[in-house]
C-alpha cells in the first residue's frame, strides 16, 4: 500500500501506485452504480407467493380453469378464468337466479365473429381470496345451456379482473396466484410485448404470426384456413363446427407437424382448428397444460414457461372471442 511523509505527501515512487489505484477505480465505479439485471419471468414464476393477493388451486376440465369465487359476500361459486374474455366478468343465468340479480342494461357483446346484445347485471363485491373488485358491471347470458355438468360454472373472471398485477397461472401445479409487489419487465429477454390483449407473437415452423392466447377456448389451436395453407402440407382431415358465444363457425380438424413456438413452449405434431370464419390464430387452453403463462397488463407483457415437457394437446372449443 502507498507510504506518505510526515506531511501527508505521497512519496514519488507511491504517487504513481496511487494514481493507478484511483483509475481502477472511476473505471469500476459506471459498473458498480448499474443495477443487477431483473430476474427473468421464468425464474420469477417459480419464487414463493410472496405478498400474492391471491393464491388458490384450479380445476381442469376440458383444458379450461375454474376456481371458486365469492359474490356479494355469499358462495363459494364457480367461477371460469378467460383471458380470451373482455371486460372484468360475466355471470350466468343461475347466478342470476341464485342471488336474485336484476337486469342492469345492455351492452354490445362480440365473439369474434358475430356481435350481439347482451343484458348486463351489477355485482356489488366480486372477490377472489384476497382480491376484490366493487360494482363491477357482468354481462349475462345463459352459457351452461351447451355445456356438460362437469363443465358447467357459475361466471367468467374476465381479463380485467386482473388488470393491476401479475397473474400466474402455472397448470402443471394447477395453482393461480395474483401480486402487485413485483412485475414483469421490457428487460426481461423472455418475456412478448402486446399492443392489444392478449395477441402475442408466435412461430410455426418457419413462419411468424400473431395470436390470441385464450385460457377460455377449450382447443390447442383455432386457425385461419390462410395460414393453415402456408404451415401445412397435408390437408384438413375432418370437418367440424367451432362453437363461439354467438353461433357457430366452421372448424375442420387438422393436424400440423409444427414445431409452435409460443414463449418458451415448444409443440410438435399438433391438433388444430381450420375456420375460413373466424379471423384470427388463437392459442388455446390445451396448448398450455404443460405452461406456467404470466400475464401483466400493467407492463402489456407476457411469459409462456415450460413448466414440463410439452403436452400433446386435442380438444374441441367452446370460446368467447370478446
Amino acid at each position: 500500500m502507498p507510504r506518505y511523509a510526515s506531511r501527508g505527501r505521497a512519496t514519488p515512487r507511491a504517487r504513481p501506485a496511487r494514481c493507478l489505484a484511483l483509475a481502477a477505480l472511476a473505471l469500476l465505479a459506471p459498473c458498480a452504480a448499474q443495477a443487477a439485471p431483473p430476474p427473468g419471468a421464468c425464474a420469477l414464476a417459480q419464487a414463493p407467493p410472496g405478498r400474492a393477493l391471491v393464491d388458490v388451486p384450479f380445476d381442469v376440465v376440458d383444458g379450461r380453469i375454474y376456481v371458486t369465487a365469492r359474490v356479494n359476500d355469499a358462495g363459494p361459486f364457480r367461477f371460469a378464468v378467460d383471458t380470451g374474455a373482455s371486460g372484468v366478468a360475466r355471470a350466468d343465468a343461475r347466478l342470476i337466479e341464485a342471488l336474485g340479480l336484476a337486469r342492469a342494461g345492455s351492452v354490445a357483446n362480440s365473439d369474434g365473429v358475430h356481435t350481439a346484445q347482451a343484458d348486463t347485471t351489477r355485482l356489488r363485491v366480486l372477490a377472489l381470496d384476497g382480491l376484490q373488485r366493487q360494482d363491477v358491471v357482468a354481462i349475462t347470458r345463459d352459457y351452461n345451456a351447451r355445456q356438460s355438468e362437469d363443465a358447467a360454472f357459475d361466471g367468467i373472471l374476465a381479463r380485467e379482473f386482473f388488470a393491476d398485477g401479475l397473474l400466474a397461472i402455472d397448470f402443471p401445479t394447477r395453482r393461480l396466484s395474483f401480486r402487485r409487489d413485483v412485475a414483469l419487465s421490457s428487460a426481461q429477454p423472455d418475456t412478448l410485448a402486446y399492443a392489444r390483449p392478449f395477441r402475442i407473437p408466435v412461430s410455426i415452423g418457419p413462419i411468424a404470426a400473431e395470436a390470441q392466447l385464450d385460457t377460455g377456448a377449450n382447443v390447442s389451436f383455432v386457425m385461419p384456413a390462410a395460414l393453415h395453407a402456408r404451415v401445412a402440407d397435408a390437408p384438413v382431415t375432418a370437418d367440424g363446427r367451432l362453437t363461439l358465444t354467438h353461433g357457430e363457425v366452421d372448424g375442420a380438424r387438422a393436424r400440423v407437424a409444427g414445431p409452435f413456438r409460443v414463449g418458451g413452449l415448444s409443440l410438435d405434431d399438433v391438433e388444430v382448428r381450420v375456420s375460413s370464419s373466424y379471423p384470427e390464430l388463437v392459442v388455446g387452453a390445451h396448448a398450455l397444460q404443460d405452461a406456467v403463462v404470466l400475464i401483466d397488463q400493467r407492463a402489456q407483457r407476457v411469459a409462456i414457461c415450460d413448466g414440463a415437457s410439452p403436452a400433446e394437446a386435442t380438444g374441441g372449443r367452446q370460446h368467447d372471442g370478446s
